[in-house]
Order: C-alpha cells, then sequence, then structure tokens
C-alpha cells in the first residue's frame, strides 16, 4: 500500500510539473477581455485564433505576444517554436535576441544616468574624455572631423549624429562594404538617420567616463529594480536550456545568438515576459520622474525619409505628416487620437520584434519573432488586436504576408 502511495505521489509530481509547463505557455488574461484603443474587447480565443492564422499564412515560426492593459500585463503567450527540428514550443520565458530592442533599453538607462546628475544630454561627447578619442577605439577617421565633437548624448539617442547605422554596411543600398570606415555623413543634429554607431560611441564613452561597463551599468539601474531576471546584454550560460533558435524568411535555422560583448545598440538578450515588464515599467513611471519620462518621449526631430532603411537616401516623402513621425530619445514618436505613441523596433535575418506604447490609454503590446517572416504579419496583428492603425509600417518596412514582397 505504502508502494503503491509513493506511486500516485510520483505520477501527481510529474503532473504538476505538466501544468507547470503548460502555464508558462499561456500566463495571463486566460478568462479576461483585452481592450482595445477604441475602447472595444477581444477575447482570448479571438486572439489565439488571430495569432495563430497570420503566423500559418506567413510561415512564423515562432511569436511571443505581450498586451498590456491599465500599465500592467493582461495577456502574455507564446506562440510556435523554439526549435521546430525539434518540435520544441516556446514558451514566455524564452529567451529571444532583442536586437534593436536594446537601443530602447539603453535610453531608458541614460535617462536615469542624465535624472541623477551623472550624464548631462547636453553636454559634447568630446567633454567626458581626458584623451584623444581614437585612444578609446577605431575612431581615427571620425576624430579627423571636427565636427565630431559637436555631437552629444541627445543627439546619439535620437539619431541626429550623422553617423552610419553601422560602419561596415554601405548607407544607400544597406549591402556590406568593409572598405568604410567610421564617419560623419551630415552635420551633427541637423537631420535624423538611424545610426547604431552612435549609441556605440556613446556607450564607449559613458563606460570610460563613469568606470563601469554597460552591463553592471544595466544591471544597477534597470535590470535589477525592474526584475529583469531573465535579461542581458551578454550571453548568460543559464539561457542555454531555455532560448530560441532564429529562422530565416525560407525557413532555415541560423541558430541561436549568443552575445560575447555587451553593446547598447543591439546585443540584449530578453524573454517576453522581461521586455513586456519593462514597457510596464515605463508606463507607469517607475524610475523616471514625470518630467524625465516626458523630456524621453518630446519629439526631438521630423521624421520625412521614405523609408528607415538604408539610413542615407535622400528622398523624402510627407506621407507620414498626418501621425508628425519624428523621433524622442531612444524611441520613434508619433501624434495620434488617442495621444502621444512611442514605439520601437528591433531587427536581424532571423528576427523580427515590435512594441507600441499608448501611455494615455494605457495600452501597449510586445511581439517577438524568432523568424524572418515576422514583421510580414505585424500591421494585421497591430490593428487586429489593439486597434493600433497609426504604426508607420510604410515607413518601417513591414510588408504584409499577401503583398508581395519586392
Amino acid at each position: 500500500m505504502k508502494k503503491l502511495n509513493l506511486q500516485k505521489q510520483s505520477v501527481y509530481a510529474k503532473a504538476i510539473i505538466i501544468l507547470m509547463c503548460v502555464k508558462s505557455i499561456t500566463v495571463l488574461g486566460q478568462t479576461g477581455l483585452i481592450k482595445r484603443l477604441d475602447g472595444s474587447s477581444l477575447s482570448v480565443s479571438q486572439i489565439d485564433s488571430t495569432v495563430k492564422h497570420l503566423m500559418t499564412a506567413a510561415k512564423v515560426e515562432g511569436l511571443q505576444l505581450a498586451v498590456i492593459n491599465n500599465n500592467r500585463v493582461a495577456y502574455q503567450k507564446a506562440y510556435g517554436f523554439k526549435d521546430k527540428e525539434k518540435n520544441i514550443p516556446l514558451d514566455t520565458s524564452t529567451v529571444m535576441y532583442g536586437a534593436s530592442f536594446s537601443k530602447a533599453v539603453f535610453a531608458y538607462i541614460n535617462m536615469k544616468l542624465a535624472e541623477k546628475g551623472l550624464i548631462d544630454l547636453d553636454k559634447p561627447l568630446v567633454d567626458y574624455l581626458k584623451k584623444p578619442l581614437s585612444q578609446y577605439g577605431n575612431y581615427e577617421e571620425l576624430e579627423k572631423d571636427e565636427r565630431w565633437k559637436k555631437i552629444t548624448p541627445r543627439m546619439c539617442l535620437s539619431h541626429t549624429t550623422g553617423l552610419p547605422n553601422v560602419w561596415w554596411m554601405n548607407v544607400k543600398t544597406g549591402i556590406r562594404d568593409t572598405t568604410l570606415v567610421n564617419r560623419l555623413y551630415f552635420e551633427p543634429g541637423s537631420r535624423y538617420a538611424y545610426s547604431g554607431e552612435g549609441f556605440k560611441l556613446l556607450q564607449r564613452i559613458e563606460e570610460v567616463y563613469l568606470g563601469k561597463d554597460l552591463e553592471k551599468i544595466a544591471r544597477e539601474e534597470l535590470f535589477v529594480p525592474a526584475k529583469m531576471n531573465r535579461t542581458s546584454y551578454l550571453w548568460q550560460t543559464e539561457f542555454e536550456a531555455n532560448s530560441a533558435i532564429g529562422y530565416d524568411e525560407d525557413g532555415i535555422a541560423g541558430g541561436k545568438v549568443r552575445s560575447r560583448k555587451a553593446v547598447g545598440a543591439g546585443s540584449m538578450l530578453t524573454t517576453i515576459s522581461d521586455y513586456s515588464r519593462f514597457i510596464s515599467y515605463v508606463l507607469r513611471r517607475e524610475g523616471l520622474s514625470d518630467k524625465t519620462f516626458k523630456e524621453m518621449l518630446k519629439p526631438q526631430i521630423r521624421i520625412r525619409s521614405l523609408y528607415e532603411f538604408p539610413t542615407m537616401l535622400d528622398e523624402t516623402t510627407h506621407r507620414d505628416d498626418k501621425i508628425k513621425l519624428s523621433y524622442g530619445l531612444g524611441w520613434g514618436v508619433i501624434n495620434t487620437p488617442y495621444g502621444t505613441a512611442f514605439f520601437k523596433g528591433g531587427h536581424d535575418d532571423c528576427w523580427r520584434n515590435y512594441s507600441i506604447s499608448f501611455p494615455k490609454k494605457g495600452i501597449a503590446i510586445v511581439i517577438m519573432c524568432n523568424s524572418g517572416n515576422g514583421e510580414r504579419i505585424f500591421k494585421e496583428l497591430l490593428e487586429k488586436l489593439i486597434g493600433d492603425t497609426f504604426t508607420p509600417w510604410e515607413w518601417d518596412r513591414f510588408i504584409p504576408y499577401n503583398i508581395p514582397n519586392k
């Protein structure tokens, strides 16, 4: 009898573990309704059917989703696979590559540093250095251009430095060109052009000035206070057991991203649980005063470029004038009937991420995909799940799956 009871306990324990695994895939909002911007609501089953249909239609391997209502996560779920070949499903704790979500986090950290008086957003970067710039990295060519001395943290965070996105990529074609060097393409502060190199420059100078590496700063200023326990700018060994493989547009596995160097412009690894917690944290003004929050989201520069990438195209458009497409400090900013909204994407060959938040409504959405086809369902997901018809999807090149990808 005693042996039988032990067997029953073992079966019961296994059942509990299975239930916990299932719960990790579907965490919140299972019985309630999710509010959209226009006041209408969606049920969990409606969200599920929408997401699954779109993923199938666009051949998206995996997707993590979170919807925020009243500034708190109201719905969170993972769909598809973290390893398609082994048929292993994603869950909400699966580590994904954040790509340029890294920049929004880096910008938020910078706003905290500014609020503490540790940096001045308008102090030229050159004034933080005790040695020539070239002694801190591969900046010999940049140093020859006296205009670099005008660059400030504000310019770095608003993508107005004049630096390219990445120095080895042709700014007109977006094609790799290793003959290129770090250089300015326009007068700092005069126009917008997305620049990862601007973020890298700011990070390097801050690390020297503050005497701390980015990972340490991030943990102190955000990851620990916001309880982002599975987020890091560096690969952690504990991520291995539950991390996703990325797949390109043809469904070919590109492997896991194991960041070996902390880069504020794009090395961050995170989960939907952690990143949606971050967005919720920002919306609730935790860690930032109202004044600093408003400064972060204040338009710094109007954007009239035809597309976000490539970064230095001369073509302009009035297509996005209605929403007054602009950039704040670390975030894209638009005007909507529901107030100002702020957004950020993250993009790499096998990874597609996007978030947009509407502070006055307390509504936001976060989407993370380990699929090169992920962006092709963003427009419809945003419209159907929260009623967002304002995201500049053409500028972002979120070409829907049912429109030929040119």
